[in-house]
């Protein structure tokens, strides 16, 4: 199951907007609805959202369904520019990838000195692990993090491993409901309402960092692609102005994302 999220602060329908396509994690914790009025006051342009996984969001543009990437799986974004579907790359902000899981801590990972020590010890007990399964960026890093440990839990799909095929928030309840292991990113964490007694229970590792990139589309591949506006939205998010802006983005005092712009 993918799931999709249309958000504006204006007409949502309006045939001068910009067509933003983006994670299901930035608009789970509310960051779509703080900064896209923020965008219509700074460059009076109106955006449209639509949220969805990381590797669906990419696939959608490359059909030039979109004029403008926020996405958080660097290898597949660059792929996307160096196939002539995005005209530039840029780093916009960042957070942490963690687990979190039931505050008894079954397989004890807490006290794990790595990430993959972590994942080791939930596979060694054969304990729940609650995965996306959607080609989004949060489960392009998760199988990426189970290469370092050298397990391949598609082999215990169904058995210990779950693969939900289902977006950050959905995931988040079904572990909650299963007392499963979940990785998923920060910001979701953070705005989830149906904790009950799940906890954080492994975070810090550098591998575990989450960078999030914006890309506006290529004219030369999507020619009604609207570019010069893209590339107005994406000149305010990397200025001063918006960096801060994206600083300020706060739930109960704590900064969701971090600005880091970097071109390439």
């Amino acid at each position: 199951m993918i799931l999709s999220f249309l958000i504006s602060p204006g007409n949502a329908f309006a045939e001068n907007a910009v067509l933003i396509q983006s994670t299901t994690s930035t608009k789970n914790s509310g960051f779509f609805q703080y900064i896209l009025p923020l965008i219509k006051t700074e460059t009076g342009l109106t955006a449209n959202v639509v949220a969805v996984g990381t590797g669906a969001a990419i696939k959608n543009a490359e059909k030039c369904n979109g004029d403008l990437l926020i996405v958080h799986a660097q290898n597949r974004e660059r792929a996307f520019v160096q196939a002539g579907f995005g005209s530039n790359r840029k780093n916009l902000m960042y957070n942490d990838f963690i687990i979190v899981g039931p505050k008894e801590d079954p397989s004890q990972i807490k006290s794990s000195q790595t990430i993959e020590n972590a994942l080791k010890r939930i596979a060694t007990d054969k304990h729940k692990f609650a995965s996306r399964g959607d080609d989004s960026g949060t489960n392009i890093k998760e199988l990426e993090l189970w290469e370092l440990t050298g397990i391949k839990p598609h082999d215990f799909s169904g058995d210990w491993y779950l693969e939900l095929g289902s977006g950050m928030g959905t995931t988040l309840n079904a572990g909650v409901e299963l007392n499963a292991y979940v990785f998923t990113d920060r910001a979701t964490w953070l705005s989830f309402k149906n904790k009950q007694n799940f906890q954080v229970l492994f975070e810090g590792d550098t591998h575990l960092f989450n960078q999030y990139g914006i890309i506006s589309v290529n004219p030369s591949h999507c020619p009604r692609t609207k570019y010069n506006e893209a590339n107005k939205i994406i000149t305010w998010l990397t200025s001063a102005r918006g960096q801060e802006a994206i600083k300020n983005f706060k739930l109960d005092d704590q900064q969701l994302f971090f600005p880091n712009v970097i071109s390439e």
